[in-house]
């Protein structure tokens, strides 16, 4: 695998050479490129070390101290080179498949119906949702135990009953700045859509 093959790309070329000619054409097949290797790599070891490499390629890269009127070419590069970090961390989250429905048999249907929510994520992610809620301590005011709290949030969600401990384990075991992938992204998404929402009331006026 060639390590650089990121910055051989005609996104980096042009920021090279301080263009200002195509940048988004060229910033979308960089991107497009990130996407591929991080998707269609098997060697994630090697996935991970090109990433790096871009990465630091990027922050430190001399445009960004260049003059006002080349602002445009920094803004760019700060764009990828946050593109390249979410794509580590979607690496380096552990990719756990989606929890598994509870069945109910014929004998026990009306006895423990099965619920009319279903949790669709991943099983890290519910766990990440429920030990933040504990320590919100909005339940009850806060005087569930997290042993109780557990199997009634995973009743709710219609899964059967996991070790919530030995997947928060993994979570702390995460070395980037930030731990909690799924709330980050859950906060992220509900602010993009506020904003959609403010900008869509601003066009109907």
């Amino acid at each position: 695998m060639n390590y650089f093959l990121l910055a051989e790309t005609e996104f980096f070329r042009r920021i090279n050479e301080a263009g200002d000619c195509n940048m988004e054409t060229a910033y979308t097949a960089f991107t497009t490129q990130v996407i591929e290797l991080c998707s269609g790599n098997v060697d994630t070891n090697r996935t991970i070390i090109a990433l790096a490499y871009i990465e630091i390629e990027l922050q430190h890269h001399p445009v960004r101290n260049l003059p006002e009127e080349k602002r445009e070419i920094a803004a760019y590069i700060s764009k990828a080179l946050s593109f390249v970090r979410k794509m580590q961390k979607f690496l380096a989250a552990p990719q756990v498949p989606p929890l598994i429905p509870i069945r109910t048999s014929s004998e026990n249907t009306t006895e423990n119906p099965a619920s009319p929510l279903q949790w669709t994520g991943n099983a890290i992610d519910l766990v990440e949702l429920i030990y933040g809620i504990n320590e919100m301590g909005c339940i009850n005011n806060g005087n569930m135990p997290l042993k109780q709290l557990a199997p009634l949030l995973y009743k709710i969600f219609g899964v059967e009953s996991k070790d919530c401990y030995r997947f928060y384990i993994d979570i702390k075991r995460r070395k980037n700045e930030s731990r909690t992938y799924f709330l980050d992204r859950m906060q992220e998404k509900l602010n993009e859509r506020m904003l959609r929402d403010e900008e869509m009331e601003r066009m109907k006026r």
